[in-house]
């Protein structure tokens, strides 16, 4: 079994950049790929970034790309997601997620973290 912890989290205005981390345990970590997701009120929970288990390949949602860096350091168990040129519609409760050996680049991940929220202000 696999938990996840993120942080980071927080308020920050449009233009400006916030990272969160997210602490696996219970797991060998760099057995699973790992992911972001988010999820906006009102709407589905939606991917967000992806990277493979040596971090060797990432992989961005359109929305995000250019502006959003997937990273990890196996030797911490933490991912990390750097989040720079932010937008109001950025705002969403942001989970990571873990995946069993392959990278999915949609919600059928094994673990899934509670969640940290990022609220963006125009």
């Amino acid at each position: 079994q696999v938990q996840l912890v993120e942080s980071g989290g927080g308020l920050v205005q449009a233009g400006g950049s916030l990272r969160l981390s997210c602490v696996a345990s219970g797991g060998v970590f760099d057995m699973y790929a790992m992911g972001w997701f988010r999820q906006a009120p009102g709407k589905e929970r939606e991917f967000v970034a992806a990277i493979s288990r040596t971090g060797s390949s990432t992989y961005y949602a359109e929305s995000v790309k250019g502006r959003f860096g997937i990273s990890r350091d196996n030797a911490k168990n933490t991912v990390y997601l750097q989040m720079n040129s932010l937008k109001a519609g950025d705002t969403a409760v942001y989970y990571c997620a873990a995946k069993y050996l392959l990278v999915q680049l949609d919600n059928s991940y094994d673990y899934w973290g509670q969640g940290t929220q990022v609220t963006v202000s125009s």
